[in-house]
């Protein structure tokens, strides 16, 4: 397995997962990439590893490139196993390595690994390699307690493991050669599922690295960021600050037909008043692509049958995804149906106020089937809330 040459003496020494499809309950249908990078100086330093069964890539691709024997320093900076699962492996092949990462780094990789050869760096610390000074910046919770950036500033090149990256195999290693819909595609889907809910400390990771001069960013994961980093910095920005558009997300399932027919009738209006709306049946869609329109939608209405006085499991488990993500600054609205006993979308309503979404319409329920004129009903709560999007009220 070859190298991919980034910058003079920087290397792309990763693993393809092709057949990924699944990351702890994240659908990746293009599957995803482990990014490793090896930096070639008076010191060598490889930065991060890969999955444990990847290791043997990582390797071949290392050793096209150099002695791994002659590895002095490995960044670890971030614990999960994606990224220092091949850290035993590749210390035996290295052992003269020191482990570099930050103290919440240490004690995460202590509770994996036990005692190992570590030197723990803060904020501000640097490395000196030769005639590199690479420099360290953590970000705890973006997404870790551990995480941590590394940044070499002689290459103006970003390490910043989890943050900016998406979970895309390919053969392809820089943005500019894919289409960039698809990148932004998958990092907006990497964001909602992996990022969402740590907004206030992605704000202040854009803050601490918003002075460093960058011409590469070189994610843990996915494609590299060279021809438009503008283009993705400008997107995280408005993801850490919740941002969202006029947009709506009908997200739903049902049991006989009922939620269905209200959540269209719904959909007809907003899309009569001119609101870009997604529907989004949870029986049939991923909840990780539901949670990808969550991201720029600032209506959020979701729509249950009553079983056993609750919601359907289907959309109890969305929610519950969704208040782990923790969305802010969204307007909910809860619908439905029930038979002889009532529950469903009352608690879709509970779960909206326990994440503190606005609700300017109070829930919308029917007994068994819709009549004419209940889907009129719905048709007029369409209307207002499609006026409202239009209006700064909503936000």
């Amino acid at each position: 397995m070859k190298h991919r040459e980034l910058k003079p003496e920087i290397f792309w020494v990763g693993a393809i997962d092709w057949n990924l499809r699944n990351f702890h309950g994240y659908e990746t249908r293009r599957g995803s990439t482990y990014n490793a990078y090896l930096v070639v100086d008076e010191k060598v330093v490889l930065i991060d590893t890969v999955k444990e069964h990847f290791f043997p890539e990582m390797l071949s691709r290392i050793k096209s490139v150099i002695d791994p024997q002659k590895i002095d320093y490995i960044i670890s900076g971030h614990v999960e196993m994606d990224h220092s699962g091949s850290l035993p492996a590749m210390l035996k092949l290295a052992p003269r390595a020191k482990i570099i990462t930050s103290p919440a780094g240490e004690r995460g990789l202590k509770k994996h690994f036990g005692e190992l050869p570590y030197q723990v760096v803060k904020t501000g610390d640097t490395l000196n390699i030769g005639k590199r000074n690479l420099q360290f910046v953590e970000i705890p919770m973006v997404h870790w307690p551990d995480s941590m950036v590394t940044y070499s500033p002689q290459d103006r090149v970003l390490f910043p493991n989890d943050a900016f990256g998406q979970h895309i195999a390919s053969f392809e290693r820089f943005d500019g050669q894919m289409p960039l819909n698809i990148i932004t595609e998958e990092a907006a889907k990497y964001y909602a599922n992996i990022v969402l809910r740590y907004g206030s400390q992605v704000e202040k990771a854009l803050n601490a690295v918003s002075s460093l001069e960058i011409e590469m960013i070189a994610p843990s994961h996915g494609i590299i960021w060279k021809t438009h980093i503008e283009k993705i910095l400008k997107l995280y920005w408005k993801w850490a600050k919740y941002e969202t558009e006029p947009r709506a997300l009908i997200a739903y399932d049902t049991m006989w037909g009922s939620t269905e027919k209200l959540a269209f009738a719904l959909y007809e209006e907003l899309e009569e008043a001119g609101i870009p709306t997604t529907l989004r049946k949870l029986s049939t869609t991923h909840i990780t692509d539901v949670m990808t329109d969550v991201l720029e939608s600032r209506l959020i209405a979701i729509g249950s049958p009553t079983i056993n006085q609750d919601m359907l499991p289907t959309v109890g488990g969305f929610l519950t995804y969704l208040r782990g993500l923790a969305p802010r600054k969204r307007t909910g609205f809860a619908f439905g149906s029930y038979g002889w006993g009532k529950g469903g979308p009352e608690r879709v309503e509970e779960m909206f106020k326990e994440m503190k979404f606005n609700l300017p319409v109070a829930l919308f329920k029917v007994q068994y089937l819709p009549t004419d004129d209940d889907l009129e009903n719905m048709r007029q709560v369409g209307e207002k809330l499609g006026t409202l999007l239009q209006s700064t009220s909503i936000s």
